[in-house]
């Protein structure tokens, strides 16, 4: 049995940073990096921007707050933290580039620091302060199977959700900060699960969600972390609304591939209309084994 056949233990983070205080909330990450290791994970997510929060008031002060990637402290905290593990992190950090800022997923695993996704899709204010992603769509080969990441807002966007599952993604990594929607029915579900449930089923990848929790500078945020099947099926959570807490789930990166045909005749990714629309959106990327 290959690893891409074996079982896998993931697990999504979700907890509440405190605005600036980037020394406690990376300690407090790491603790919990270390009880979802103890209980088997091998892939750890952490919400959006956990290392100093998301409610900056002004550009000087996110810039103060940002770190560069991979050489700033909390980077290299966290590769030290995923090598020592053996795991793979994927967790969201607020990042200086030179004089630029970018609202950033740090990705490394038991070898070290493998890459950054830059979030593409800035929400709100953040369009004050940050510089929209400019280092693409990457997929990120690992012994476990292949990942990539989106970064919140991205997650509304199916483009990107297309080119990662057609350059082979199994997995998507999601740190996020959801907040309420406009008309969302609190009996029901969050849109935001049923948005990344939507994209899972459509394009037969696994996901999985961190979001936190709390109240920042009066804005809150509405927890129900999620892992979601290839079936877009959740396989843990939704989590809770208000509480800190880490969902774990065993899921087969290969039923990504393996089970993609829904019945005799239809597959969602074979069944695309290239003579239509070309297959790759445009975009210049190259086409993985799907």
């Amino acid at each position: 049995m290959t690893m891409l056949e074996a079982e896998l233990i993931v697990a999504a983070v979700q907890m509440e940073p405190l605005f600036g205080q980037t020394e406690e909330n990376v300690a407090k990450s790491i603790e919990k990096i270390e009880k979802a290791a103890k209980q088997g994970a091998r892939v750890v997510v952490l919400p959006e921007l956990c290392n100093t929060g998301y409610m900056f008031q002004s550009r000087s002060e996110a810039f103060e707050l940002a770190e560069p990637v991979p050489s700033g402290a909390t980077s290299q905290l966290w590769i030290e933290t995923a090598s020592r593990l053996g795991i793979y992190l994927v967790a969201g950090i607020t990042e200086r580039d030179g004089s630029k800022l970018f609202n950033s997923a740090i990705i490394t695993g038991p070898d070290g620091y493998m890459g950054t996704y830059r979030k593409l899709h800035l929400w709100g204010d953040e369009a004050l302060y940050f510089h929209p992603g400019d280092l693409g769509i990457p997929v990120f080969d690992t012994p476990l199977g292949r990942l990539a990441c989106h970064i919140c807002y991205d997650c509304w966007f199916p483009e990107v959700w297309r080119l990662q599952a057609m350059q082979g993604a199994e997995l998507i990594c999601v740190p996020t900060n959801w907040v309420p929607i406009p008309g969302q029915d609190p009996a029901r579900e969050a849109m935001a699960n049923i948005v990344v449930m939507g994209a899972a089923h459509c394009n037969s990848v696994f996901v999985v969600a961190a979001n936190r929790t709390g109240m920042e500078r009066e804005q809150p945020f509405i927890g129900q972390s999620l892992i979601v099947s290839q079936t877009g099926w959740p396989v843990a959570g939704p989590a809770s609304v208000s509480e800190e807490e880490t969902l774990i789930a065993c899921i087969n990166l290969a039923e990504a591939r393996r089970k993609r045909n829904w019945n005799d005749f239809n597959q969602p990714l074979r069944d695309r209309r290239t003579d239509i629309y070309d297959e790759m959106l445009g975009s210049g990327l190259s086409r993985h084994w799907i």
